[in-house]
C-alpha cells in the first residue's frame, strides 16, 4: 500500500507543478497612466523578462515595453488610518475601537516611465508589499 501511495505521489506532484503558470508574474492593480484602454483599479498581471515588461489582463496582452525603453522606475507609499474599521469595532467595544484607530494601512505603488522612439508613456500600479 505504501509503494502504491508513493508511486501515485511521485506522478501527481510533478504534474501539479507543470500545470501552474509557465512564467511567474506579479499581480498588480493599474492606478493610472498612459494606457488608455484601462481604467484605474483594473487588476492585471506583470511579467518581467530579459526583453522587457509585459502587462496582461485576462490572457490578453495590454502593453509590451522593451527594457531599453524604460527611463525611470519609482516607488512610493500611501498610508491611511483605519478610521472606518475603528468606528465599526468601536460600536461593539470602545477600547478596541480606539486601538484600531491607531493602526495604519499602507498601499505600495510602483511608477514606470518609458520612451520608445516617439512613443512616450508612464503608469502607476499598486503592488503587494512583498513584490515591489
Amino acid at each position: 500500500m505504501k509503494r502504491i501511495f508513493s508511486v501515485v505521489l511521485s506522478i501527481v506532484i510533478p504534474l501539479a507543478v507543470l500545470a501552474g503558470d509557465k512564467q511567474p508574474g506579479y499581480k498588480v492593480i493599474y492606478d493610472g497612466g498612459s494606457l488608455s484602454d484601462l481604467k484605474a483599479g483594473t487588476g492585471m498581471k506583470l511579467y518581467i523578462d530579459s526583453t522587457g515588461i509585459r502587462f496582461v489582463k485576462d490572457k490578453t496582452e495590454v502593453a509590451n515595453i522593451p527594457a531599453s525603453a524604460i527611463t525611470e522606475i519609482s516607488y512610493g507609499q500611501d498610508v491611511h488610518r483605519r478610521v472606518g474599521t475603528a468606528i465599526a469595532v468601536g460600536v461593539v467595544t470602545f477600547g478596541l475601537g480606539a486601538l484600531t484607530a491607531l493602526s495604519k494601512s499602507k498601499k505600495h505603488y510602483v511608477g514606470l516611465t518609458w520612451a520608445n522612439g516617439d512613443q512616450k508613456g508612464g503608469l502607476a500600479m499598486q503592488c503587494d508589499k512583498s513584490d515591489y
